[in-house]
This record gives C-alpha cells, sequence and structure tokens, in this order.
C-alpha cells in the first residue's frame, strides 16, 4: 500500500523503494517460514492473497499518479492478475504439483517497473513507465498462454 501511496503521490523514487521492501520481505517471510518448518497450506493461500493485493494497490498508485494513463495501469493489473489466476486453476482444480511456467514471473515484472519508474522519473516526456506496463501486461498475458498450454499438456500425459 505504502508503494502505491507514493507512486500517487509522483514520489517514484519511494515508490520503488518500497516495491524493493515489499519483494524483499515477501522472500524472507516463506524462506522464513520453510526453514523454520512453520509453513502451512493457510500461510500459502494468505500469502498468495496478500501478493495479489500488493500488486493491486501499486498498479493502482501508478495508474492515478499521472504519469501514465490508467488504462495501461490496468492492463498490467488484469495481466498480472490472470497470469496468477492461470496458475493457481493448474495446480488446484487441475490438480498439477506447480504450473509456475512462463516467460516472465512476478519478480521480473516489478523489475520493470522500477526500471520504467526510474526511467521516468530521470528521462521524463518518453512515457517509459507506460512503456513497462504494457511490457507488463503483455508478458503477463502470453505468460498465462504458456501456463495454459502446460497444464493442457501435462493433464492430457496424466490421461495416457
Amino acid at each position: 500500500m505504502a508503494a502505491g501511496f507514493f507512486f500517487w503521490r509522483g514520489k517514484l523514487w519511494y515508490g520503488v523503494l518500497f516495491i524493493l521492501l515489499t519483494s524483499l520481505t515477501d522472500m524472507l517471510d516463506g524462506a522464513t517460514a520453510r526453514a523454520g518448518n512453520m509453513g502451512s497450506a493457510f500461510g500459502g493461500i494468505l500469502d498468495h492473497v496478500s501478493d495479489r493485493y500488493g500488486e493491486f494497490f501499486i498498479l493502482l498508485g501508478v495508474g492515478i499518479s499521472g504519469y501514465v494513463h490508467p488504462g495501461w495501469a490496468i492492463f498490467a493489473l488484469f495481466g498480472m492478475l490472470i497470469a496468477s489466476y492461470t496458475r493457481a486453476a493448474a495446480e488446484s482444480i487441475g490438480g498439477l504439483p506447480t504450473c509456475e511456467v512462463g516467460i516472465m514471473g512476478r519478480l521480473e515484472k516489478f523489475i520493470l517497473i522500477i526500471a520504467g519508474a526510474l526511467l521516468e522519473r530521470y528521462l521524463p516526456g518518453y512515457h517509459l513507465l507506460a512503456y513497462a506496463l504494457i511490457l507488463v501486461g503483455l508478458t503477463s498475458v502470453v505468460t498465462s498462454i504458456q501456463r495454459l498450454r502446460f497444464a493442457k499438456r501435462e493433464l492430457k500425459n496424466r490421461q495416457t
């Protein structure tokens, strides 16, 4: 939420800082739970849901910041959500042990948003943050398609 707030207020550096802090704590909480054998099914669900909330608030802040047309933030958000949902559906409905495939993961998408924000800050007028969001949206949709194809292939192999 803090990253989204700072993006909304036009404080790109602070927005980037809070994305980095969010990413760091997201990596550490899962690693800590696994290392201490404290992980649980509910903890995994809570982690995934809180990740979606974080993505929403970050992209909401970017979308209403005035740096980009809000439609590009919505496109990036849709892409990120559909890629995540495709994986979740393949694993829960399809029963696949994992469907973490595709050209772009969550961390790489955040790196694109961070790079776009920093470039927007130091090279204004080129709309580089908007291009970063477009790239996030496109790669997310491609990732979703790759996950669907992977799930179809894996489920077909189970039947034979």
